[in-house]
């Protein structure tokens, strides 16, 4: 593996002076080709990659990390540059939190290997489905110092979306268990599992959701749905994270012990917190929820109670030290999901929640109006994240578009970045090439999580007037 901390500028990347490695220029040229080869797709042509806007004076600044459709973890700057890359088999790296990690800086959760999953034909649309074979943590120089696969049940993690550093160094790995569930109409379901992983690799705890079906708020009517759904991944578990240190906890609210696990259901439009000394459901929101309108404009007045959430994705507790701490902060995607299915508004966007978890309101919200736009100007119905920043601003992984950017707290964009690593594909019905930047997450990095002197730029990024950002018309 070869890894590097020299500025690698990416496709259009306003403001760099970076250095190109003769590798890395080949591979970039390589990829333009294809692209060129790509006649004009069914989104826009023509459009800006990198960073498309940047003010240092208002913005947090920081790294950024994400996996690219190249299947490289790049930690960024907020002007764009890669300054440090990992190889990673899927699109889920995480940077660990070195407060938690014995203060080691720069080391990654990324995918090692990759295998053909049993039960490839439980998911529609994935005829051969693959598995994480092997997950593990990648030092800083891309050594291995901890593992998870070959001592996972079944010889695989099937680790899926997310992972987490525990202070007492263990891992919690959120995976897949394909087995049969009496009652289910599907003869083998893709069930969710949680395994608490010690630093030899072992699974010394095991949490799965099938067995606390009943603490998941379903109504009788529901639980039927649930159990005859037409998909083996009924609730698509996508998110888990460790409930830490918090103010409800402090003032005696056990509910959120901060060695509880939160986690949240993309499928069954719930997010529940489990206890991790006994594993039942300590506390949830959803799976009900104030119904939205169809036709109308959702409210965005607040403080409100908690209106439909539908599909989300990284639900969390705001850590202490941030501001907001203590609330539940969530990438509400309004996508399609729920038994029976919800309903959202069929010309909405997707919002980012913060959630006073105690009295079930909202306190703060985002949604693209509050950028000087229309609701559907900001939406991505399946993946993205959300994340407090220490000034507090919120950092946005609209992942479907694959961009990243930073808001201020009345909703004034600070730093916009698109993902110019795209996936390189075949469309199976024509043959016709493909070309896909969606990010399943970007995470915020600060700078002192990795190694003193890693190189970062802190340049303004002016967009230019809209009216002048086209090709001029001809003579």
């Amino acid at each position: 593996m070869t890894l590097t901390t020299t500025f690698k500028k990416p496709h259009n990347s306003p403001g760099s002076t970076a250095r190109f490695s003769p590798v890395l220029s080949q591979a970039m040229l390589g990829t333009v080709g294809v692209l060129l080869s790509i006649s004009a797709s069914a989104a826009p042509s023509i459009y800006p990659t990198g960073t498309t806007r940047y003010d240092p004076a208002k913005a947090f600044n920081s790294f950024v990390l994400f996996t690219g459709g190249d299947n490289i973890a790049h930690l960024i700057d907020l002007n764009g540059n890669s300054v440090h890359e990992w190889k990673d088999a899927a699109s889920h790296s995480t940077l660990i939190d070195p407060a938690v990690n014995g203060g080691k800086l720069g080391h990654v959760f990324v995918t090692l290997e990759m295998t053909e999953g049993i039960g490839t034909d439980l998911v529609p649309g994935q005829v051969s489905r693959r598995v994480a074979k092997t997950v593990g943590e990648l030092d800083w120089d891309g050594k291995t110092v901890w593992s998870f696969g070959d001592k996972a049940p079944g010889g695989a993690a099937q680790q899926h979306h997310d992972w987490a550093r525990l202070p007492n160094g263990n891992t919690v790995v959120l995976a897949n268990l394909v087995h049969p569930v009496k009652g289910f109409k599907q003869p083998q379901v893709l069930d969710d599992v949680v395994y608490e992983v010690n630093p030899a690799g072992e699974a010394v705890w095991k949490w799965i959701a099938s067995e606390h079906l009943n603490e998941f708020g379903f109504s009788p009517a529901e639980l039927k749905l649930v159990r005859n759904a037409d998909i083996a991944d009924y609730l698509h578990v996508n998110n888990l994270k460790v409930v830490g240190p918090n103010r409800w906890f402090a003032a005696g609210d056990k509910r959120f012990d901060p060695e509880n696990l939160l986690f949240d259901a993309r499928n069954a439009n719930f997010i529940a917190i489990i206890d991790k000394k006994t594993g039942k459901i300590a506390w949830r929101l959803g799976p009900h929820y104030k119904a939205a309108s169809e036709e109308q404009v959702q409210p965005r007045n607040v403080p409100r109670p908690v209106d439909q959430i539908s599909a989300q994705h990284d639900a969390h507790i705001i850590p202490e030290g941030l501001p907001g701490a203590g609330n539940l902060l969530v990438f509400d995607n309004q996508g399609l999901a729920g038994y029976p299915t919800a309903a959202v508004p069929r010309t909405g966007g997707s919002r980012v929640l913060e959630i006073d978890p105690v009295k079930n309101e909202i306190v703060w919200q985002y949604t693209g109006e509050d950028s000087g736009g229309p609701a559907w100007s900001f939406r991505s119905t399946h993946i993205s994240a959300a994340r407090r920043l220490p000034n507090g601003n919120t950092f946005i992984d609209e992942g479907q578009s694959g961009r990243l950017f930073q808001v201020t707290r009345d909703g004034e964009i600070v730093w916009e970045y698109v993902n110019p690593y795209v996936r390189i594909g075949k469309d199976k019905l024509t043959g016709r090439a493909t070309a896909n930047n969606q990010l399943y997450r970007g995470q915020p990095v600060p700078y002192e999580w990795v190694p003193a002197g890693t190189p970062h730029s802190e340049k303004a990024v002016i967009p230019p007037e809209l009216s002048q950002a086209g090709i001029p018309p001809g003579p």
